[in-house]
């Protein structure tokens, strides 16, 4: 078996330390037991220094031997397709891993991270507030029936809602006492607080270096 080999940044500021996107495949790495390396491209040329990895030059991007894919979600994907630990390998199961993995993409992160940007900027009248108001609703709904997203018990679905649901402030948009119960129990895994922490630590390394 190839090693794994993960691509990020050799070093952020610190404010989006955490929640750089490569802390995802290190988490699915870790909870799958899949070994795998971390190897770096230069943030300060990141406009221009691995377009042919990532054509519009983010992090993060994997190489598994022959294989190489950029976009989280598509890394996500292909390492769950290598251990039933992060995707079941029934059909059905299967299916409603991938849906619900798609629907941490397009329907809540499409929504919440351009609200978060408008945010941070100072938008004192953010028009995408309503809209992610009406989507944390809705997933609201659905986990107080359910302890996890597909298949009965924890996805790489899971692990990519947690995220996604990390960024959005879901106490900004009222109480969701069932959101905050399931991001708090996904981030609680040792997978997630292993690759969270080495996250950190390597920026933190990083930041000797410059």
């Amino acid at each position: 078996m190839s090693e794994l080999t993960i691509w990020t940044y050799d070093w952020v500021p610190e404010m989006p330390r955490g929640f750089v996107r490569d802390l995802r495949l290190r988490w699915a790495c870790e909870e799958a037991g899949l070994p795998y390396s971390v190897r770096t491209v230069a943030f300060d040329d990141r406009a221009t220094n691995h377009l042919e990895q990532q054509p519009f030059g983010q992090v993060p991007f994997l190489s598994d031997g022959e294989v190489e894919i950029f976009e989280s979600g598509a890394g996500l994907l292909h390492l769950a397709r290598k251990s039933e630990r992060l995707m079941p390998g029934d059909t059905a199961g299967e299916a409603e891993t991938v849906q619900w993995t798609i629907a941490a993409l397009n329907s809540i992160e499409m929504v919440s991270v351009p609200w978060w940007f408008l945010k941070i900027s100072g938008d004192a009248d953010n028009k995408l507030a309503g809209w992610l108001t009406m989507r944390l609703g809705q997933l609201e709904d659905i986990l107080r029936e359910r302890e996890w997203l597909a298949a009965g018990r924890f996805t790489v679905a899971d692990l990519l809602m947690a995220d996604v649901l990390r960024v959005a402030d879901v106490r900004a948009f009222g109480d969701r006492p069932a959101t905050e119960a399931y991001v708090a129990r996904i981030t609680g895994r040792s997978a997630f607080r292993k690759a969270y922490a080495d996250q950190i630590g390597h920026f933190e390394a990083a930041d000797a270096r410059r």
